[in-house]
């Protein structure tokens, strides 16, 4: 398996993390940055992994932001992605079996180390249920912009 991640500064701690904690159960990580806790744009690091995942570059991805708001906001406005906010691990399983989400978003400033890789492990093991819910899914991708 392979993920894309990427964060802002306020993420970047956590990111590393995150990168540790997948390659250590041997999930290839591509990381599109930051790389330090210089103060970035976020939006400009959520469009980069948003356009991948959705490019077909990985079938999932992971965004790091102060609160994961911005970053989720940002992602859910390419076409193709389905971004959803994950602040504990019911919400990261659920997205995953319903809505087919594609990037969970996670605030840095909101979970703890701890709460994040569960989140994170809970969220890689799920998968999507199909039945209803595709249909509630492509009405979703449906929607204008």
């Amino acid at each position: 398996m392979k993920i894309i991640i990427g964060c802002d500064h306020g993420g970047y701690d956590l990111k590393l993390q995150i990168i540790e904690h997948l390659t250590t159960k041997g999930i290839e990580v591509e990381d599109y940055g930051t790389n330090s806790e210089n103060p970035v744009d976020y939006p400009d690091y959520a469009e980069k992994v948003a356009k991948a995942v959705a490019a077909g570059q990985a079938p999932l991805g992971i965004l790091i932001c102060g609160t994961g708001i911005g970053m989720s906001i940002a992602a859910n406005k390419v076409d193709g992605v389905r971004a959803a906010l994950c602040d504990n691990c019911y919400s990261a399983q659920k997205a995953r079996e319903h809505n087919d989400a594609n990037i969970i978003c996670l605030g840095a400033r909101v979970l703890g180390k701890g709460l994040a890789l569960q989140v994170i492990d809970t969220f890689l093991a799920s998968s999507f249920l199909g039945t209803y819910h595709a249909l509630r899914v492509e009405k979703i991708m449906n929607l204008e912009k």
